[in-house]
């Protein structure tokens, strides 16, 4: 029997998508970010197991608060594309519903999973890292390539997608990354670009799991910096969120 590896649930998020959601964090991750805030959702030790319809029984509850306000429901993590078979699965169960489906992704996967989960999630809501693939690499552990490449099959095949950027001063918001930022997103079609000041909310996190934090004493970006990158972006035409929750 198909089983996800759920880590946890938040019942009214606000941050992952339109609306109210009903935010599932899965346990998995293909990438190991140095600055991870949810890096206890990567060891695939502290889960529970759940079928596609019993995760859909947890959600159906609360059905009548997030379609209220345009919500409906996010996989998120770690990244559920490391559970591909469950995701497909469980959105299938949701577009039954008529339940709203956004998938929080870093994209790194093989083309097939992408083409599976197009006609079932209605949000693609995608991580854009480093465009250094060397200084990618350093960061995340993985290349770029297979990301860049399935966002442009996304993109190419009409897919809704909204981009996430973490501002995180000395690697992403250099004027060499930045200047390849916005060569990109003359690329691809999207909707809206979600900048992400970093902090060091989640430091707590790799403490208790004894691990070392590798971006010790980076400090969160300055307010005129961001500010600033957001008023360059929107000059370019794009509509652009800033969330410093």
């Amino acid at each position: 029997m198909l089983k996800g590896r759920i880590h946890s649930f938040e019942s009214f998020g606000t941050l992952d998508g339109p609306g109210l959601r009903f935010v599932v964090f899965m346990e998995g991750c293909p990438l190991r970010c140095q600055y991870c805030h949810n890096v206890d959702m990567l060891d695939m030790v502290d889960y529970k197991e759940l079928t596609p319809q019993e995760l859909l029984n947890t959600v159906l509850p609360y059905k009548p608060y997030f379609e209220n306000s345009d919500g409906g429901v996010t996989l998120s993590g770690g990244d559920p594309i490391m559970q591909p078979e469950f995701t497909k699965e469980f959105f299938k169960l949701c577009k039954k519903k008529k339940i709203h489906t956004t998938i929080d992704t870093s994209c790194f996967t093989v083309p097939c999973h992408l083409d599976e989960l197009l006609p079932l999630a209605d949000l693609w809501m995608i991580s854009l890292k480093h465009f250094d693939d060397k200084k990618h690499r350093q960061l995340t552990g993985v290349t770029n390539q297979p990301i860049l490449s399935n966002i442009r099959h996304l993109s190419k095949k009409k897919a809704r997608i909204w981009f996430r950027y973490v501002v995180l001063p000395g690697w992403t918001d250099t004027k060499e990354n930045l200047t390849a930022l916005r060569k990109f997103l003359k690329e691809v079609n999207f909707e809206l670009i979600e900048l992400l000041p970093y902090h060091t909310f989640g430091v707590f996190k790799w403490k208790e799991l004894k691990q070392p934090y590798k971006l010790k004493g980076v400090k969160p970006p300055a307010g005129k910096s961001v500010q600033k990158i957001k008023a360059m972006l929107e000059k370019d035409g794009h509509k652009v969120v800033l969330n410093e929750g």
